[in-house]
């Protein structure tokens, strides 16, 4: 951007030569003499920007900006500054990297990780992270690499690495059965391994088995569903039989209480009567009548008088 505003000066500046000129030279004779000035001061204007070591360029807001000197023997960078806003750097002996501060989604392509016993599955991890701010520099001295770079190579590396090493402690069903402190962990440990310059959120593996193992996952899952449901209708039948055994047993007792109830009011009965009342019980039932008799014909009988 220098470049361009030298070399918008030297024109501006060459043009409003040619004008104030203009009225000193015969144009017709001395048009060469006229032009040759501007001219010179246009090509000198060019090859200055051409040649112009300097940049000026803008760190935008939500990021840092880390101006690097490319001289000395610290790993190829010998120091480097914070900036922001607009920054002016010698493109010969220094750089000018931009690094968020705010955010960042990331989606990786599938990889294959080993869980517990030896089986692959693959993942396609995803995540948000964010730029410890202060540990830029460190960071780059470190790699020596813009943000995007790092994503793909160190960082990938490290997370990559992080699921794989919490997926062989887990065995593949269980990874199924508890995606969520699976994938929990694996956050725990991403965040040991790249603390000192980043931090992760939001982790999904979307991890997925291979075929023949997701179909013995399924017929596990559905076994274990089976055990269930069995488990619940043999609770619901122990609970039933044990409902029918207190109806029974208050049945049982409802007629022992009633037998026992008439065979006492049998025994007192027989213990109140008497034959002096039976016979008054004879004679309140009598109607005064006596037993007649119908025979035949040609039918006889025979009384006996005493």
């Amino acid at each position: 951007m220098i470049s361009t505003y030298i070399f918008l000066i030297a024109l501006v500046f060459a043009i409003g030569m040619l004008f104030s000129t203009r009225k000193n030279y015969n144009l017709k004779i001395e048009f060469f003499k006229w032009i040759t000035k501007p001219i010179l001061i246009v090509l000198i204007g060019g090859l200055i920007a051409i040649v112009n070591p300097f940049s000026l360029d803008r760190v935008d807001a939500g990021h840092i900006g880390l101006k690097v000197n490319l001289t000395g023997n610290d790993r190829g960078v010998s120091d480097y500054t914070y900036k922001t806003g607009w920054v002016v750097f010698n493109n010969w002996t220094e750089k000018l990297y931009e690094f968020p501060t705010f955010q960042q989604h990331i989606d990786y392509n599938a990889q294959v990780v080993i869980t517990k016993g030896g089986f692959s599955a693959e993942i396609k991890p995803s995540f948000n992270y964010a730029l410890v701010p202060n540990s830029v520099g460190d960071m780059f001295q470190n790699l020596r690499l813009p943000i995007k770079e790092v994503e793909q190579g160190w960082l990938k590396t490290a997370i990559v690495g992080s699921v794989n090493d919490v997926a062989n402690k887990w065995a593949v069903d269980s990874i199924f059965n508890y995606r969520e402190l699976f994938e929990a962990s694996i956050v725990t440990e991403c965040n040991k391994r790249i603390s000192k310059w980043f931090t992760v959120s939001q982790l999904r593996t979307n991890i997925t088995p291979p075929p023949a193992l997701q179909s013995a996952i399924e017929a596990k899952t559905k076994a274990l569903q089976e055990v269930q449901v069995a488990e619940n209708q043999k609770q619901v039948a122990i609970a039933d039989a044990l409902r029918k055994i207190a109806i029974a047993r208050g049945d049982s007792a409802q007629t022992v209480i009633e037998a026992s109830g008439e065979a006492e009011a049998i025994k007192r009965k027989q213990l109140t009567l008497s034959n002096l009342y039976i016979e008054y019980l004879k004679i309140q039932k009598w109607n005064g009548q006596n037993p007649t008799t119908v025979l035949g014909n040609n039918a006889s009988t025979m009384v006996n008088v005493k």
